[in-house]
This record gives structure tokens, sequence and C-alpha cells, in this order.
């Protein structure tokens, strides 16, 4: 993947590869990465249709996975916050950060977990807003909120009444809003994850992305999910790599295995085709496309286990390969939209 003649892999093996470790064990932020995929021209949807971004961002969210699928959830959730201001109707908030979220300047997540499982029924939603003269005044707290650090801008959904909620994007320089850092999670340690206290936090209308909440999120849910699909995929992918470097180990006994590598290729190959097709259809059916979520979740889960098993032993020693694939897929199981949360969705 080339763009303005620079090679994605030449920014993956300078800024991310060398770091991977780091991010595993140190919790270790990739920042400099995600933001020179902006500086690079990785990000840019000028000139593009909304059908050449969402594959060229697929692809970069599967590359960037096969590597490291932390980073690549945080590019994820940089892609989320993206997508809430390509789809704004708000001009101003458009015109105001949309040039520097595009090229790196400065970075972004999404803040839609409890929102998300809210809408499904699962949570109560966990901000409450107040309508004032020129905006919003905000409070609560989201628990855990991913990709976040210095003037650093994020979505949020808040409660106005009953059956209203407001959907806004803030930033993290505010000083009505405290960050406490989550970390020693599986998988996740890395993705600079934070918990975010709102004490009557003031929203300006020309930092509101939605007055109806509930809409714009039906609107931009099936491309939040889509843009997950690719990050197991990409550990899939290394998943096969992995088994295939020792398919020579103890005298070739690893072909007895149930699980090959050709059979992960399989399922790659399977999701890959449908999402292309839902893609280039333009019909977004939440539903499908949860399936097709959930699907990519059991898949990865196998893909990684049978790394595991291929790679023996050397698979359990810290900070190998294979057992941080496992931990990655574990994580990416339990994002939201969760297995559990997508099953009670699809059926």
């Amino acid at each position: 993947m080339v763009i303005n003649g620079v090679e994605l892999q030449t920014i993956i093996d300078e800024k991310l590869k060398p770091f991977v470790k780091k991010v595993d064990e140190e919790a270790f932020y990739a920042r400099d990465y995600l933001q020179a995929l902006g500086e690079a021209g990785f990000l840019n949807s000028s000139y593009k249709s909304d059908q050449e971004v969402l594959f060229d961002e697929i692809e970069l969210v599967k590359e960037t996975a096969k590597v490291c699928m932390t980073t690549a959830f945080c590019l994820w959730c940089h892609l989320a916050s993206l997508t809430y201001i390509r789809k704004t109707n708000n001009s101003e908030l458009r015109k105001k950060v949309l040039p520097g979220l595009e090229n790196g300047e400065v970075l972004g997540a999404t803040g839609l977990s409890n929102p998300m499982k809210f809408y499904a029924g699962l949570e109560k939603l966990h901000l409450q807003a107040k309508r004032v003269d020129g905006g919003y005044i905000i409070n609560g707290v989201l628990p855990a909120v991913s990709n976040l650090g210095e003037n650093h801008w994020f979505g949020a959904i808040a409660g106005v009444s009953e059956n209203e909620e407001v959907m806004v994007f803030v930033n993290t320089s505010n000083e009505s809003i405290s960050l406490k850092e989550r970390a020693n999670y599986i998988g996740l340690n890395g993705s600079a994850t934070f918990s975010c206290r709102f004490n009557d936090v003031f929203v300006p209308d020309h930092e509101v992305i939605a007055r109806d909440a509930r809409t714009f999120v039906d609107q931009i849910r099936p491309i939040f999910v889509i843009y997950q699909i690719p990050l197991g995929v990409g550990v899939m992918e290394s998943a096969v790599v992995g088994i295939d470097k020792v398919c020579a180990k103890q005298n070739g006994c690893n072909r007895y295995l149930q699980t090959q590598s050709q059979h992960i290729q399989q399922n790659i190959e399977a999701i890959e085709q449908t999402l292309e097709q839902i893609v280039k259809s333009n019909q977004y059916e939440t539903k499908e496309i949860c399936k097709l979520r959930l699907q990519t979740a059991y898949d990865t889960l196998a893909a990684v286990q049978a790394n595991m098993l291929h790679n023996g032993s050397a698979g359990y020693v810290n900070g190998s390969a294979p057992s941080r694939k496992l931990r990655e897929a574990y994580f990416f199981a339990n994002l939201t939209p969760t297995v559990r949360q997508l099953e009670k969705m699809v059926n």
C-alpha cells in the first residue's frame, strides 16, 4: 500500500515493529506510528469516494494488526472518531477538527463503548447532559476510553432527557475532564486507555456532533463495526505465518493437528470476500455486519489457539509472539460490541 510515494510497510517497519514487545510488556503507546500515518497521507479522505476511503482504511487496520493488534485497535479508535466528524452535519466542527485528525496533528478516540451497550439494552447511560445557553453541561464517568493522551479528541454521548441523547466531541485538554489510566489488562496495555470523569463540562454548540445521537448512531454504527473486522483478520494472517514457520517442528508432527494454516486462510478469504461484497453493495445492514464481526471473532480465537498448539512450548515463553496474539484475540472478543453483545444482536 503506497500513498504519496510512501510505503505503508516502511512506516510499519520504522515506527511500529521495533516497539511491539514494548507495547505488550510495558504498555507503550505507539503514538508516533499513528501520527506518521496521518503525516504520510494514509488518512486523507480528500478526492476519494466513501467506498474508496473504507477500502483503504480497512487495509490499513489489517496491515497494522498483523504486526500489533493493540496499536491497530488504537488506529480503529482514531478511525471511529474520523467517521463521526466525516458524517456530522455540524460543518463548523468538521472544518475545525477534520484536517488535523486526517493529517496526524491530533488524534481521536471513540468514547462510545457505554452508549453502544446502552442502545443494545445492556447498560445505563453513564453521562448526563443539561441544555444551557450556547451548549450543554455534562456530568458523569466513562469507565474506559482508549487512544487518549494530551490534546486528544473523543466522542461522547450523554442523556438529555428520558428519550433524548446528545453526541459531542470533547478534548482531553478540558480542565473539567479528569483522566485516570487503566492498565494491567490482558491484550489492552499500550492502548492508552483511561477512565474519564466529566465534572460540569461545558460543551459549546460548535462541538456538538449530533443533537439526535440515537439517529446518528444508527447511521455510523455499521462503519464503526466494519472497521473492527480487519483487526481480527490481521491477527489471523499473523497466525498463518506463525504456523507455517514451525511446520517442520518435531519431524513434522504438526501436520496431524486438526487446524492447519490452510484452514485459517480459507476463513480469512471467506471473511474478506463477504466484507468486500458488503462495502461494494453500499447496503450497510447492521445485523449482517454484526454476523460477520461475530464470525471473525470466533475464527480469530480458533486461529490463535491453533498457532499456540503448533508452536508448542515455545509459545508459552514470556514475550513469545504466539502468546501475544492469543492475548490480542481475547481482547478482540471483548471489544465493544463484545461476543456476548453480538450474539444478542444477531439472534
